[in-house]
């Protein structure tokens, strides 16, 4: 019984001291990767300070300066951990972790979905506020009351649009995704027809009358 024991021991000790060296080249590629992702994360976010987007977008009234920090944010903090993974999958095989790596593999070929994703929720953000801005000044005749209701109606439907658009990116429920866009695609075109059938009937019998006089 105490040969088995030192035998296992011995086993262990044996396996240990042979991975020290696989665990500390790993845990120095690592390193290395975080450090890496640190510094550019640090570089994008002085690119975007440099380029003064934030300043540029909110004087054009399309965005505050702090919701613009707030997807800087998010794209550096993406950016940050692709490194880290890019370099955490060789270190899981140095430390002889390969199906690990299957898992992260995957992850990795689903970053560019979310990047994508995000850049449209920023553009569809923009739109929304755009879209806000040129309907309240456009049917300003209206009245104020009317004016701001047809323009946040606009704006919301363009963020809910986005929202679509950027869950079937990132293959979300995609299936639900599509029904909810037909069925507004179909609701859009019945409320069309029938408020032009039932309110532009008479409008509708004169051209149709007109067009019948020219043919005779």
């Amino acid at each position: 019984m105490l040969n088995l024991l030192n035998t296992i021991f011995y086993s262990f000790l044996q396996n240990f001291f042979n991975f020290l060296p696989n665990f500390f080249t790993g845990l120095l590629i690592l390193i290395i990767g975080l450090t890496l992702a640190s510094l550019l994360k640090r570089a994008l976010l002085s690119l975007f300070s440099f380029a003064r987007l934030d300043s540029f977008l909110e004087k054009m009234k399309l965005i505050s300066r702090s919701e613009v920090k707030i997807w800087e944010d998010v794209l550096s903090e993406i950016l940050k951990w692709t490194v880290v993974i890019l370099f955490l999958i060789p270190t899981l095989e140095v430390w002889n972790l390969s199906r690990a790596t299957i898992v992260i593999n995957q992850f990795l070929f689903y970053l560019p979905n979310v990047i994508v994703a995000v850049v449209i929720g920023f553009v569809g953000l923009l739109a929304s506020n755009l879209g806000y801005d040129l309907v309240k000044h456009s049917v300003k005749t209206l009245g104020a009351t009317s004016a701001n209701t047809l323009s946040v109606f606009t704006k919301w439907a363009i963020v809910f649009f986005t929202v679509l658009i950027v869950l079937n990116q990132l293959g979300v429920a995609q299936d639900l995704v599509r029904i909810l866009f037909t069925g507004i695609v179909v609701m859009v075109a019945l409320a069309g027809g029938l408020a032009f059938g039932l309110g532009g009937k008479d409008i509708a019998k004169e051209i149709l009358e007109e067009i019948r006089k020219k043919f005779k």
